[in-house]
């Protein structure tokens, strides 16, 4: 290895002059084919020395973790993909019990897992701008869902099972059924849009996901935002959560 020279001021340095079609050296005049072959020879020796004196730097797979989330609990997948950007490789899938990490909103009606609060919801009743339903308590919200109210309006709800109607049936209905006219809505985004294009419309909407001109007129209940593991969480799941909660 040559130091403090380039390697053209070192082949300068070792060439001898070119006169006509032959270098002379101080003893013996070299073919000049003799001499570029030296040269190119002694650079690619040079430049395998360089690049093996390089170690390579071999990366880990990152572990692959597998997430279910319900539509409600969409919100908080942005943070955990910024928390795996250098944790984990995220899978979705549709199955919870087969996720390595749930999330939901709510507490679940049977745990037989390990669950983790990384966040909080607000679910409240919202109307169209233009509805002529005003701010109302816990009473007026049984009555409006349970068809006493204003026929004219037409209640939403989501399916018995969704995590956010749990905790609105929970909260605001105490037991009581909501009523068979209501329309169900598939997912917050279906609501949102109904009840943001619907005068006549009302219902039930995730704090975060509202948006539009959609009128809040009643807080029903702050819930806990949950990520919910089948077993005590190791490596990468366990990393994940730490930084959800953080």
């Amino acid at each position: 290895m040559v130091k403090g020279m380039s390697l053209r001021a070192f082949f300068a340095k070792q060439s001898p002059e070119l006169r006509g079609d032959c270098f002379v050296t101080k003893n013996k005049s070299v073919p000049r084919n003799d001499i570029i072959r030296k040269d190119i020879f002694i650079f690619l020796i040079s430049t395998f020395l360089i690049v093996s004196c390089n170690p390579s730097t071999v990366q880990s797979p990152l572990q692959v973790v597998s997430v279910h989330s319900t539509f409600a609990a969409e919100p908080w997948l942005t943070d955990l993909y910024a928390c795996a950007d250098s944790l984990a490789t995220i899978v979705r899938v549709d199955d919870a019990a087969s996720a390595d990490i749930a999330l939901q909103i709510g507490e679940p009606e049977f745990l037989s897992g390990f669950a983790y609060q990384i966040g909080e919801e607000e679910i409240l009743v919202v109307t169209n701008r233009q509805s002529p339903i005003q701010n109302l308590d816990r009473d007026g919200a049984q009555a409006l869902f349970m068809g006493l109210g204003d026929p004219s309006v037409q209640v939403w709800v989501y399916a018995s099972d969704a995590d956010v109607q749990k905790a609105f049936d929970q909260f605001a209905m105490e037991g009581r059924s909501v009523a068979s006219s209501a329309l169900v809505a598939a997912n917050p985004q279906q609501m949102s849009d109904a009840l943001n294009g619907e005068s006549n419309s009302v219902g039930i909407l995730p704090r975060h996901w509202k948006v539009g001109d959609a009128r809040e007129v009643y807080s029903v209940a702050t819930v806990p935002v949950l990520a919910l593991t089948t077993s005590e969480p190791q490596g990468a799941v366990k990393n994940l959560l730490a930084c959800l909660q953080n």
